[in-house]
């Protein structure tokens, strides 16, 4: 049963992933480009701001990993929220 969540669930959950994909890109570039000062700097702006959307959207709409990596509301989120299959 597919759960329809608010525009704005959607729209965070975008942003995140956009942000969590430049992250990636630039942790891989940096695998071979260790000394490249700017690339550093970007990564670490794009790192402050993925945390900080994650922290956003844990607010909002619940936890985003399991196992200890995210903290729930009572009751417990994890039924509540779809399954990533379901986005």
């Amino acid at each position: 049963m597919e759960r329809k969540m608010p525009e704005r669930y959607y729209a965070l959950l975008q942003e995140l992933q956009t942000v969590e994909f430049v992250c990636v890109e630039l942790n891989l570039y940096l695998d071979t480009h260790p000394h490249d000062v700017q690339a550093i700097e970007q990564y670490n702006q794009f790192a402050h701001k993925l945390k900080e959307l994650k922290h956003r959207f844990e607010l909002e709409f619940g936890p985003l990993k399991h196992f200890g990596h995210s903290y729930s509301r009572a009751p417990w989120q994890w039924v509540e929220t779809p399954w990533p299959w379901q986005v």
